[in-house]
Parts: C-alpha cells; structure tokens; sequence
C-alpha cells in the first residue's frame, strides 16, 4: 500500500502541564519536540504500520524546518514538494492532565503550494489522502485540487480528513462542504464536532465517525475504542487512527489510536 499524505510538516512543540496552569508565574511541564501537522503525522503512521508512505506539501529550510524534515524521514517517510528558505510551520500543543489538548498553529509556508508545483510522480500512488487544513487557504487548496486529479489519474482512492471544527466554521461551513465535495473523496473522516459543523456525510462517501473514548464508526460499523492504562495524550490520535484504516481497516485503526494516546506527541 502507497500513501500519499497532502498536508502540512511542521515542528511540534507538546506541553504536558503537571499542574492547573499558574498565571504570570512557573507551571512544571513535560515538553516534547518531534515532527507534526496532520499530512506529516499520517504519513509517519501509515510507515509505522507497515505501509509505504510519501509526505507531500510545502516546507522551509530554515532551522525548523530542517529539524521537521529528519525527524519525519527517520520514520522512513519520503518528503516531496518544493522547499522555501524561511518560515516552517511550528505548531504548540497544550495537553491537559485528562489527556485533551489545544493547539496553537503557525502553519508558515505550507498555505503557499501551488498547483504548478505539484508533480505527477509524487501522486503515482494507491491512495491519496488530504488534509482538511489543505483546503482552507489559496494557493494550497488549488494544489490539493490538482493532487486529487493527477492521484485520480494514476488509478489512486482519495481520502480526506475534515480536519478542525474551528476552522470550518470560521471558512463557512457551506463553502468548506463545497470544497471537499468536489473532490469527490472516496472516504472522510470526521469527529463528532467536525460532522456536526460540517452538515453531516456526503451521500457515497464512507463515512469514517471518530468519537474519542468512545470508540469509532467506520461507515456505521461501531467499533469501542481499545483499552489503554493510561490517556498520556490525545494529539495525533485521529491521523494514527485514519492511518491504520487505509493500510490495514478499522481493526489496525483502532490499535494504532490506542498506542498514539498513550504517549506524548503524535507521531509513532
């Protein structure tokens, strides 16, 4: 299985506080630095899980982006498209003691893909998978369009990820909708937020419904979540899970969430 995962790589900086946060003073934390962005975690995941997996998207050489870049090839992910000298995305996470985190993106660079700089042997795939965030911002959305289409060619299923209920609201739900529909995506997948933002499933599309603790509807097949002894934290959990199902279906989904949040940081 070739996975082409269409989304950002960005330096991720995870805070873990061991305490409630203490205003205009110390919080003791837990902090860990890795490669992120929901294209580049998909990828490293779907390499974890036995799958051949190509990173596609913008990035910079400056001193983030270069530290992205080799912690994402360490995880035998094949890194493609065009770099720029400055400004890598840098995402800071703050994961809460119950495991639930938020996130601060700078997304950098990776908003200015063009489609003139897609190449059609980067899509030379099975499976093309986009990042909801592609969507969301011009030049890249058109990029992501002509990756669908050069993907389509080659023979490949396309996938997408809806992403962040606070950035579809903020695009408009009806216009975000409107964007992936014409994508024709053969799989979404959503959280309950997302869908509910988002308007519902697309009629013909497998409808892949991520409810946390609580487990995962795969096209309405309800599957619990898997046990796990502790909740570290839940960031990445949802590109592990679409990971595991494009490579090996709903069983290897639901393991690969399970590892993902019982570790600090999204990448395997």
């Amino acid at each position: 299985m070739r996975v082409v995962s269409l989304g950002d790589l960005v330096l991720d900086v995870v805070v873990r506080a061991d305490r409630e946060l203490a205003r205009d003073a110390d919080t003791p934390a837990r902090i860990s630095v890795s490669a992120g962005g929901q294209g580049a975690n998909v990828a490293a995941w779907v390499a974890e899980l036995g799958g051949e997996a190509r990173w596609l998207g913008k990035r910079a050489t400056d001193p983030a982006g270069r530290l992205a870049a080799e912690l994402l090839a360490h995880h035998a992910v094949e890194l493609c498209g065009p770099l720029e000298p400055e400004r890598n995305g840098v995402v800071v996470s703050l994961a809460q003691r119950d495991g639930a985190r938020s996130m601060f993106p700078d997304r950098g660079v990776a908003v200015d893909l063009r489609p003139d700089e897609v190449r059609p042997q980067w899509l030379d795939c099975d499976h093309l998978h986009v990042s909801g965030y592609a969507l969301l911002a011009e030049p890249v959305s058109s990029a992501a369009r002509r990756a669908v289409e050069l993907a389509r060619a080659a023979g490949a299923r396309v996938s997408v990820d809806l992403s962040s209920w606070s950035t579809i609201e903020a695009a408009g739900a009806s216009t975000f909708r409107e964007l992936v529909e014409a994508l024709r995506p053969d799989v979404v997948f959503a959280n309950e937020d997302e869908e509910r933002v988002f308007g519902g499933p697309l009629a013909g599309t497998t409808w892949i419904l991520k409810r946390g603790a609580r487990g995962c509807s795969f096209d309405g097949d309800e599957r619990p979540a898997l046990p796990v002894d502790r909740v570290v934290d839940t960031t990445g959990a949802g590109d592990a899970l679409a990971a595991g199902y494009l490579v090996g279906g709903p069983t290897v989904a639901l393991e690969a969430a399970a590892r993902c949040v019982a570790r600090l940081g999204s990448m395997p």
